[in-house]
């Protein structure tokens, strides 16, 4: 049975959890706290040496991190990732820009705020992470006015990847209001089947 670590307040874990529930694949969830340092001992860095999760374990032995390259692997060859090359491309293309140009600037606002308090010395930090949140949910909002889900309109792991942090960008001190196509986006997500809130 594969083995996942990781902690579900992590949008990067939720989305992994999200995928294992949607496609009935039977897992064993290790509750790993990166926040308490749990990442950070000689038996997770002997698993993972970036010290992060979330960590797939496959096999004994066999361990493959990284979000997005866990949500390809459990999903390539089923209905979350399309057989389609181009479409294929396409998924791979939201995947890259999640952690490109979204996780780093809404995720980490969201980390700064609701995990360490939002402390003073971390403001610059919030401030310039602002911008390039906003230009990010742009993109999304304009993709998504004229597209029901990301790729050739059918929901994928595309949209669960760009759902786990856009869904609580709030948290990170982004409005969503401005963008009713992201948010009639994430309504739709909701009504998925098997769908498991964070």
């Amino acid at each position: 049975m594969l083995k996942v670590y990781g902690h579900l307040s992590s949008g990067n874990c939720y989305k992994v959890f999200l995928t294992l529930k949607q496609l009935h694949i039977p897992f064993e969830w290790i509750s790993t706290d990166a926040v308490k340092q749990e990442t950070r001992t000689p038996e997770f860095l002997a698993m993972n040496p970036n010290g992060k999760v979330p960590l797939l374990e496959i096999a004994p032995g066999q361990y493959l991190p990284e979000s997005n390259a866990i949500l390809h692997y459990l999903a390539d060859g089923t209905k979350l990732c399309p057989s389609d090359r181009f479409a294929h491309a396409q998924v791979l293309q939201w995947l890259f820009f999640e952690q490109y140009s979204h996780e780093p600037y809404i995720a980490t606002s969201r980390y700064v705020m609701k995990f360490l308090g939002n402390p003073p010395e971390r403001q610059a930090d919030m401030e310039r992470w602002k911008k390039p949140g906003i230009t990010a949910l742009n993109v999304l909002n304009t993709h998504l006015t004229s597209h029901q889900f990301l790729v050739a309109n059918t929901y994928s792991i595309a949209d669960i990847a760009l759902f786990a942090y856009t869904h609580v960008a709030g948290e990170g001190g982004f409005d969503l209001s401005p963008y009713p196509a992201i948010l009639n986006w994430l309504e739709r997500i909701k009504q998925q089947p098997d769908f498991v809130a964070m």
